[in-house]
């Protein structure tokens, strides 16, 4: 995307991103950075001592549950655009410790949209609220593909506590009349992805298997289970264009609406592990382990993103191959050589 393609970019605009530090974070950042570097000033919030750095990026390091300092900091700022993407994300931890993941992801929420209202922002701001597809949890057969529509039925505390965050920007929409865009993004794929999740764990133990750092067995858990992956490169651009006013031919995200953002490919977990083990370099086993198994799993997974492309013409353009290679390629840099 070029910046004279695209009107939602003026002059000087800025760009506030939470959750700066983390993994969607990062590549949101740099997507704006290479796209837009002469056109945006680019701002993020985190609590962590994680570097990130880009030529013109300010890094802020506050906790988003301290209202009035956050407050204080978009009076100053006025950002033209929001991304909050900072949250408690994995799905494991919230199991262990739900209380955690629900009174974060809930309360820095609402202390984001507050300060937006104390600030007296209001709908000159335009914000994504970064929701998950795991929102739809226990979804039934006949639900296939899930669209907006799809019942919520949960599956963890993760699931239950974005739901929370969804309503609540709803809510500050209706009520404030906050320009709060809902996205719902399906499994994210690519380099960087933590080795909490599957294929990122899949992808570190081959790479310390390739490099004689653990005996050639790959320890999993569920394969059975399907999920809908689309990059995460692919997915920042989508949080991008969720923003940008309505171009010829597309509606336009609306104010306090939902959208799904997915492949709509519906794929095994045994059939990514089994392209990530033809990527490898030794042979490998498998071997299961009930430690890496959930209390509830979701059995498939498999989003529709018709209202999204509608509104906006996003499609994902990372072929699924292409992420698993890149993702391998990152763990292997980040194991070295052994």
């Amino acid at each position: 995307m070029s910046q004279a393609a695209d009107p939602g970019v003026q002059n000087s605009s800025t760009v506030l991103i939470t959750g700066l530090t983390g993994w969607v974070g990062t590549y949101l950042a740099d997507f704006l950075h290479q796209n837009f570097s002469t056109s945006l000033q680019l701002h993020g919030i985190t609590l962590s001592n994680k570097s990130v750095e880009f030529p013109g990026l300010t890094i802020h390091h506050l906790d988003l549950a301290d209202t009035p300092n956050l407050t204080n900091l978009l009076e100053e700022l006025r950002p033209s655009f929001i991304f909050h993407l900072a949250a408690r994300s994995f799905v494991g931890s919230a199991i262990s410790n739900p209380g955690l993941t629900l009174n974060t992801n809930l309360n820095i929420s609402l202390s984001l949209f507050e300060a937006v209202r104390l600030a007296g922002l209001g709908p000159t701001v335009r914000i994504l609220n970064a929701g998950s597809g795991d929102q739809y949890g226990f979804v039934e057969r006949q639900d296939l593909p899930v669209r907006e529509t799809t019942p919520f039925r949960p599956g963890n505390p993760y699931a239950v506590s974005k739901i929370a965050q969804e309503m609540l920007g709803y809510q500050y929409y209706r009520s404030y009349r906050l320009h709060i865009v809902n996205t719902r993004a399906f499994n994210h794929i690519g380099p960087g992805q933590s080795a909490e999740l599957a294929a990122g764990a899949f992808a570190r133990q081959i790479a310390l298997a390739e490099t004689g750092q653990i005996e050639p067995v790959l320890h999993v858990g569920n394969l059975e289970a399907r999920r809908d992956y689309t990059d995460v490169r692919d997915i920042v651009r989508g949080y991008w264009q969720a923003l940008q006013p309505a171009q010829p031919g597309y509606s336009g995200c609306q104010a306090g609406e939902a959208y799904n953002l997915c492949s709509g490919v519906s794929r095994s977990i045994g059939s990514v592990l089994n392209l990530l083990i033809g990527l490898a370099r030794c042979p490998l086993q498998v071997q299961p382990d009930p430690t890496r198994l959930r209390p509830s799993d979701v059995p498939v997974v498999e989003g529709e993103a018709a209202k999204f492309r509608s509104a906006t013409g996003w499609q994902p353009q990372i072929p699924f191959e292409q992420s698993l290679t890149d993702l391998l390629s990152f763990w292997r840099a980040q194991v070295g050589p052994g």
